[in-house]
């Protein structure tokens, strides 16, 4: 049979060094802490809201999440 010839990679498949990976993935997590931190942010606010609205016994007994 005929050696295999070596497809060229297309698009986004491109080798990265290991340095352009490292800082890929360090941006890819900042931003995903950022986007947690913003939804736990946005959850506790709605929570307090909540707490806000509801009948505590006793009174001054704080509700968990």
């Amino acid at each position: 049979g005929a050696p295999r010839e070596r497809r060229r990679r297309r698009g986004r498949a491109r080798a990265r060094t290991e340095a352009l990976l490292h800082t890929l993935k360090r941006s890819r997590r900042v931003k995903a802490n950022d986007r947690e931190r913003n939804r736990m942010h946005h959850l506790n606010a709605a929570l307090d809201e909540l707490r806000s609205v509801l009948p505590t016994f006793p009174d001054d007994t704080k509700l968990t999440k």
